[in-house]
This record gives structure tokens, C-alpha cells and sequence, in this order.
């Protein structure tokens, strides 16, 4: 059996994926280009929905403004690398089994050769490891069967 990528897990990180991108986008747009070219009393009466008190530095708060944009496009642009980059890498992550081997990355491993199966997240997480490889059923569909063929040909590996 071929693992395959869990769909409702891919559709959700790809989702916050492309929100991060595009929140990026808009607090790039608002501080590097929007905010700097609007006018100092205008761009306070857009966020603040009044008139700025007589005295008010504008121009500090302006610069402020600008600043924060240039915070939340990092966070943003950050968070969607963190977030697309996990969903590359459980993408590559691929495994298959049969009744006598399993190839992880195209790297075939025989059931007789297993020397550690780490079982402790199983029931709470379905993650298993086996030899210090990760797997885990929310990432891929296959895991659960490939699980219970573990548990045929794996008797007394703990």
C-alpha cells in the first residue's frame, strides 16, 4: 500500500498558507506603499475614524504606523514560510509498505529488521515512530494500516 497525503490536512495548512501570503501582501502594500503616500491628518482620521486632537504629533504616528505594517508583513511573510514549508516536507515525506518491507523516501527497510517501535503518542496522536522515523496518520492516509501490519510482523520489538 502507497501513503498518500491526508486531503483534510493538506487543504487546511494550504488554506492558512495562502491567507499568510496574502496578509502579507496587504500589510506589505499598507507600509511600504498605501500609508506613505497618504497624507499625515487623512491616514490618522482613516484608522482612528476622527480628527486628530489639536497638537497631536501626526508625523510620529504616522512613522509608528508605517513601522507596525513593516512588523506584521515580516510576522505574516514568516508565519507563511513556516507554515508552507511544513506542508512541502510532510509533501516529500512518502512511504509504502507490503507484507514483508516498507520504503520510506525510496529507501526500502525490511519488518524483520526493525530493532525500535515507539508507540507512546500512538493512541492520543496516532504518530508512531519505528527506528526513529515519524509517522503520523494526521499527515498521511496509510498509517493506520500500515500500523497494524507492524503490529503482524513486528512480535516482541517494543
Amino acid at each position: 500500500m502507497k501513503s498518500s497525503l491526508n486531503r483534510e490536512f493538506a487543504l487546511r495548512h494550504l488554506f492558512v498558507t495562502l491567507l499568510m501570503l496574502g496578509l502579507t501582501f496587504w500589510f506589505g502594500y499598507d507600509g511600504f506603499i498605501g500609508y506613505p503616500s497618504t497624507p499625515e491628518a487623512q491616514l490618522y482620521e482613516k484608522i482612528e475614524g476622527s480628527k486628530a486632537p489639536e497638537g497631536f504629533d501626526l508625523k510620529s504616528f504616522k512613522a509608528q504606523k508605517i513601522k507596525t505594517q513593516h512588523g506584521f508583513t515580516l510576522l505574516t511573510f514568516l508565519a507563511f514560510l513556516a507554515v508552507g514549508g511544513h506542508l512541502w516536507a510532510v509533501k516529500r515525506f512518502s512511504f509504502e509498505f507490503d507484507d514483508d518491507s516498507y520504503c520510506v523516501n525510496g529507501k526500502k527497510h525490511n519488518f524483520s529488521d526493525i530493532k525500535k517501535i515507539e508507540r507512546k503518542e500512538w493512541e492520543k496522536k496516532g504518530i508512531i515512530k519505528v527506528d526513529g522515523v515519524k509517522f503520523d496518520s494526521w499527515h498521511h492516509v496509510g498509517v493506520k494500516e500500515f500500523v497494524e501490519m507492524l503490529d503482524k510482523k513486528s512480535k516482541g520489538v517494543s
